[in-house]
């Protein structure tokens, strides 16, 4: 884990290493608690602070994504692979959709002196109501 986080330009600590294994240790989405959580289940505690400045650092140097789902909710993703997702604020569940399975036109014209950097699109999902 220290050299992955190195070879981002990270400086690994104790605390930075105890929460990439957290994070990084399957493909999943985690929001900074439940990173807390998983970082604090054996031996010395990591702060809440500590996680969510980790957590920033981590998202800034592209070793995870930061996934802003609405104004109160944001998750980290492990997978830094470009795809989409769906959300349901009723479970609070974040999944995967495969970048394939969206088309997106686009204007050919974008704002002068502008590229496209990536594009993530989240779908927000509701439970079936009964007509």
């Amino acid at each position: 884990m220290t050299k992955l986080l190195r070879s981002h330009g990270i400086t690994p600590t104790i605390q930075r290493v105890k929460i990439a294994s957290a994070i990084l240790a399957r493909p999943q989405h985690l929001s900074a608690e439940d990173a807390m959580q998983l970082s604090n289940e054996s031996g010395k505690t990591v702060s809440k602070a500590t996680v969510y400045n980790t957590l920033g650092l981590f998202a800034r140097k592209g070793l995870i994504r930061e996934l802003i789902v609405d104004p109160s909710r944001t998750f980290y993703d492990s997978s830094t692979h470009s795809h989409h997702h769906f959300y349901n604020p009723e479970t609070q569940e974040l999944s995967d959709i495969d970048e394939e399975l969206i088309q997106i036109s686009l204007p050919e014209n974008l704002p002068e002196n502008t590229e496209i950097d990536s594009i993530e699109v989240v779908v927000h999902l509701r439970g079936k109501t009964s007509h």
